[in-house]
Parts: C-alpha cells; structure tokens; sequence
C-alpha cells in the first residue's frame, strides 16, 4: 500500500525568506562571475528590470488607505505605501547608479584624442 505523508505546512514567512536568501546567493554568483564585455549589456537590463520595478512600487505607494473602516486594512494600505515609497527610492538609486557606472564603461572605449 502506499503510504501517505501527513501535511506538513510551512510558514509563508519562512517558505519566502527562503527563497530570498536563495536568490541573494545565486544573483551574487552571478553578479562577481560577469566578464567585463558583458557588463554594459548587463546593465542595460538591470535599469530595463528597475523601471519595471518603479511602475509596481508607484503603485503600491499610491495605494488608497480609504478602503474599509476596519484599523488592520488601514494599517495594511499604510505599510503598502511604506513599502512602495522605499521601492520607489531604492530603484531609482540603482537606475542611477547603473547609468553612472555604464556611462564609466563606455568612456573607457573612447579614443583618446
């Protein structure tokens, strides 16, 4: 007969900090394994991903505490804007840094006059 596992439930909390941990390591093996060439195309994709990121983050942080009475969905829609604001401010400091850093690169190509 086959045997039936009992349920077991994970913590989402857990299940997703995880998953962030994991991708903590895999994006910094493949950030520092990046080969010089390709590091300007890299970065194109990673502003590309950060505006992406900004149009989700106005979002959330021009989430409308208005729905509902209730304190706990208030406190909801406030964190959401927190959260969104922060998102907002971090993508933008990595469009930034990413357009600083390529417009570095690019300068090394440049013949010297």
């Amino acid at each position: 007969m086959l045997a039936i596992a009992s349920a077991v439930t994970v913590d989402p909390f857990v299940f997703r900090l995880a998953i962030f941990t994991l991708a903590c390591f895999v994006g910094y093996f493949v950030v520092w394994s990046v080969t010089p060439a390709l590091h300007t195309p890299l970065m194109a994709v990673t502003n590309a991903i950060s505006s992406v990121i900004i149009v989700g983050a106005l979002i959330a942080a021009s989430a409308h505490a208005f729905m509902g009475s209730d304190a706990e969905v208030k406190a909801a829609f406030g964190m959401t804007r927190l959260f969104g604001f922060i998102a907002i401010t971090l993508a933008s400091v990595n469009i930034f840094g990413g357009f600083l850093v390529t417009q570095r690169m690019l300068a090394m190509y440049k013949k010297k006059g």
